[in-house]
């Protein structure tokens, strides 16, 4: 039995990472490039909405995928315009978004779908499933099928791609030279601009990535954790992934080890629930309050204990204004 339930915690905390993944990903790169981004539970929760409707209406997973980066891209554009061209306050651009996104998915899943704010079930065949499907459950007395195979291998898609894209960002910032004008113009963007590279540019050209990414932790919330779009469904996970972003220190490595942490504590919570504690403690459940509470009381410890220590960006949050 100790396979069966290794492997099953493993599946779980994979399954939870991705869209703290994604999204932590997101901010680490709008960030990497001076722009403040506390919008991300926002545009995760505005792109699972889109996904939910267009899924569930146009029977398609790449219809619903299209749809959730389209809105997330949208969202990002608007803190762009906001914030870079404009040059408006980056934070409360972001809280914006968190607020527009929390009421405008209400009012419009109400107005369409008359389901209290939630859209119709998407269709099993519609729904991402596992890449291999001999994997989907683990087997007492075999650790490679348990753990290997369901474990590591029995996800989705975009399981893959999450992890995938970590070595993608890296890349990125750490092996071209867009990611080092990126890089640069979160620390010295007027150096960059007396290169004769825009700052503008290339700010908007990170919101884009962090839209990109957004939108497919929203969609993945859709079409692989749940069966439809309900509000608020993404409970927190934007500021656990910007949490999980700041204890990474804005790396992308760090950052997924980070997410994995929350990943795993929000797998064994949901083990948790329903066990009883030793008699010496006083017997009875762990009260489920408790459980559920843990990622989120882990988010406020990470974020009181290293947000000091972390160094970030140097013109991070700060708006440039061109010297004449």
């Amino acid at each position: 039995m100790d396979e069966i339930l290794i492997g099953s915690v493993l599946a779980s905390t994979l399954r939870v990472t991705t869209p703290l993944l994604f999204c932590a990903l997101a901010g680490l790169v709008s960030e990497r490039s001076g722009v403040i981004d506390i919008g991300l539970e926002g545009k995760m929760l505005a792109a699972a909405f889109a996904c939910g409707s267009a899924a569930s209406l146009g029977h398609s997973a790449g219809i619903g995928l299209a749809a959730g980066v389209l809105v997330a891209c949208i969202f990002s554009l608007i803190h762009g315009f906001a914030c870079v061209t404009h040059r408006g306050d980056q934070v409360v651009s972001g809280i914006a978004l968190n607020m527009v996104a929390a009421g405008l998915t209400v009012v419009l899943g109400i107005a369409w779908f008359a389901q209290g704010g939630q859209t119709p079930p998407v269709d099993a065949s519609v729904r991402l499933e596992g890449l291999v499907p001999a994997f989907a459950e683990p087997e007492a007395g075999h650790w490679l099928q348990s753990v290997l195979g369901h474990g590591l291998l029995s996800h989705n898609i975009l399981v893959f791609v999450a992890f995938a894209a970590v070595a993608g960002i890296w890349f990125l910032l750490e092996r071209t030279r867009p990611g080092l004008r990126l890089r640069a113009v979160g620390e010295n963007p007027a150096m960059v601009d007396a290169a004769g590279v825009s700052v503008g540019r290339l700010r908007y050209a990170a919101l884009l990535i962090n839209g990109l990414l957004c939108g497919l932790a929203g969609s993945y919330l859709v079409l692989a954790q749940n069966a439809n779009f309900s509000p608020n469904m993404t409970a927190g996970r934007g500021y656990i992934a910007l949490a999980a972003m700041i204890f990474g220190k804005w790396k992308p490595l760090p950052t997924m080890l980070a997410c994995l942490l929350f990943g795993f504590l929000d797998a064994v919570a949901i083990r948790l629930q329903g066990v009883s504690l030793p008699a010496s403690l006083g017997g009875g459940e762990v009260p489920v309050q408790l459980i559920q509470a843990l990622p989120y009381l882990l988010t406020v410890v990470l974020l009181a204990g290293f947000i000091g220590r972390a160094h970030a960006p140097k013109a991070l949050g700060r708006p440039y204004v061109k010297e004449r």
